[in-house]
């Protein structure tokens, strides 16, 4: 029997209105300044309110995925019965970014302080080798790794929700499927952005799946919000992976339609071979200190905790609290940090389970003193003149994101992806699901930027059931030891600098959870050199004196990152903070 919604003790908190001039705003977390006198430099991207409650709360990129999980918890699911019901889910009404058909990382933290991960990253298949996408010049051929057959990796996210579920579910298997499998049976009711993205895909859609009408509406006409989409074939599969658990997933009738629809015109190379024989990987976390908190992340093949404890450990020894937040020098250190992790990850970071990767050193405070020696005031550090650091020894070689915690504060931050949005389009055929366009984010050539503008090196060439690299950052911090805050969003290559900005905004800055995933953002990756910034991130004084030291700016058009998190406030109560960005959305009860 399918669970039912319950009502939810749901209290609203967050923005209130505020002045801009040199004015100082108290929160349970702590004092942050805005330092400007620009009316039009609001920190905040949207004045949505954030959801508190007591006993549990969820954060999701949609709001069935979110009510979903908070069904499972209010059932008496644990906090990794509802992470497994809302990865299903998002599969569901979140095709884009939600899925089956790719993979993805979890991070857990019980309640008696005990920290593990899951890697459930996708593989290169068995036949994959490090020159498939360039031509007999040596050239990378044009979308090959991006869009079509050839560009899925073996997806790994059903495998790793069956895993997580075996080792600490509460609830049956059965229960915590069984919100998806009505979602996909009785229709999901779109939203404006997901009907805009699924009329943005239409042709490119028809193109690679002749023959199949799968999300399209039956009369052809453009999708609406409020329209209903039925997914039935994908009920079906959620249906076998109910009743076989991983095995209806990776064996059987559904292996085999996935396989096929790999072969097509022989255009992919992904086998039932490679799918009996996925298997995802228990890794120990990254649990590094800063200050009073535990940094809990993930650790290759994500770069994610390694860059995210690099970021926090080169801005340390400065006072980012008191300069305030987006001043000019909080800026400056941020900028010529981000441009030094963005340089190792290059150099440094792939498949521990392929390459040695010196993480210790990466994160040690002498490696990183020794990457600040050429940080200066006065002028802006050209990235052409950073590479990855120097270990002795050493020989180089559209995602979205869920928080959950529960009564018993057990927390589980889960990022997965099909990589952009929508993989790379093609839908399996008698499945009706995506399958993901992973194989981009192996370096497909050294030297040679992946659809996010990303360098690659030997690290992370393409090998046989070799996993990519990836920028995803499932993050759980602790502060005395207790839970402090689960944290994580998509963005490909923003998602490292989006979500250190947002612990900083609430360590630092004392922004409570809703404000500090409102703050508007910026971002460097080292190469291209330029600074991408959010509309009104910074004030025009602001970027006169950072281009006159000779930083590169960039105003974007969109936005960086959709926030999903959790904060356990000073009272005990949870903060839920969902990107007003989506249509992500925070319930707790």
């Amino acid at each position: 029997m399918p669970l039912r919604l319950y009502f939810f003790c749901i209290i609203f908190t967050g923005v209130s209105s505020l002045g801009w001039a040199q004015q100082t705003v108290k929160e349970s977390t702590g004092v942050y300044q805005f330092l400007t006198d620009d009316p039009n430099q609001k920190p905040f991207y949207d004045d949505r309110k954030g959801v508190t409650a007591k006993n549990g709360m969820v954060a999701s990129a949609h709001p069935e995925a979110s009510r979903v999980g908070m069904e499972i918890l209010r059932a008496g699911g644990n906090a990794i019965d509802a992470a497994v019901a809302v990865q299903f889910a998002l599969a569901v009404v979140h095709p884009s970014a939600g899925n089956i058909g790719g993979g993805g990382f979890m991070v857990l933290r019980t309640n008696d302080g005990k920290s593990t991960s899951i890697d459930f990253r996708e593989k290169a298949p068995q036949k994959a080798d490090a020159d498939m996408y360039l031509d007999e010049a040596g050239n990378v051929i044009p979308k090959l790794s991006t869009q079509g057959r050839l560009a899925s990796g073996v997806p790994g996210s059903v495998a790793g929700m069956a895993e997580a579920h075996a080792k600490y579910g509460k609830l049956s298997w059965k229960a915590v499927l069984q919100p998806a499998i009505d979602l996909a049976k009785n229709g999901v009711i779109q939203t404006e952005k997901e009907a805009k993205g699924l009329n943005r895909i239409k042709d490119r859609l028809l193109a690679l799946n002749p023959g199949t009408s799968y999300f399209q509406k039956s009369n052809g006409q453009p999708w609406d919000a409020g329209d209903l989409l039925v997914q039935k074939d994908l009920a079906k599969v959620l249906q076998r992976i109910q009743k076989k658990g991983s095995d209806g997933f990776y064996k059987g009738k559904v292996a085999k339609m996935l396989a096929r629809e790999m072969s097509t015109n022989n255009e992919g190379i992904l086998s039932k071979s490679d799918l009996a024989n996925y298997n995802v990987a228990w890794r120990p976390t990254i649990h590094e200190a800063y200050k009073q908190y535990n940094v809990i992340s993930m650790a290759p093949p994500s770069s994610g905790g390694i860059a995210l404890v690099q970021l926090l450990r080169l801005i340390e020894p400065y006072p980012i609290k008191r300069w305030g937040w987006h001043a000019d020098s909080t800026l400056q250190v941020t900028i010529e940090a981000e441009r030094r992790v963005y340089a190792d990850r290059a150099k440094f970071l792939g498949d521990p389970d392929f390459v040695k990767i010196p993480v210790p050193t990466l994160m040690s405070k002498t490696y990183l003193a020794n990457r600040w020696k050429d940080f200066s005031w006065s002028q802006a550090t050209d990235s052409k003149d950073i590479e990855g650091g120097v270990i002795p020894g050493y020989e180089s070689m559209e995602t979205t994101h869920f928080s959950v915690v529960d009564k018993d504060r057990n927390a589980v931050s889960v990022t997965t992806t099909l990589n952009g949005g929508y993989g790379s389009l093609i839908v399996v055929k008698g499945g009706g699901f995506f399958m993901n366009n992973e194989m981009d984010d192996f370096s497909v050539k050294p030297g040679v930027p992946n659809m996010f503008g990303l360098i690659g090196n030997k690290a992370n060439a393409i090998a046989p059931n070799k996993r990519m690299l990836s920028s995803m950052t499932p993050t759980i911090l602790e502060k005395d030891g207790d839970l402090f805050m689960v944290v994580g969003t998509p963005g490909g290559s923003t998602i490292i600098t989006s979500v250190f900005q947002t612990i900083v905004n609430v360590i630092e800055h004392g922004m409570n959870m809703q404000e500090a995933v409102n703050a508007l953002k910026f971002h460097h990756q080292w190469l291209p050199d330029k600074t991408m910034f959010e509309t009104n991130a910074f004030s025009e004084k602001t970027i006169q004196n950072l281009q006159q030291k000779g930083y590169k700016l960039e105003k974007l058009s969109n936005t960086l990152g959709r926030m999903d998190c959790i904060l356990v406030g000073q009272d005990g109560w949870l903060q839920g903070g969902s990107d007003p960005r989506g249509d992500d959305t925070s319930v707790g009860y």
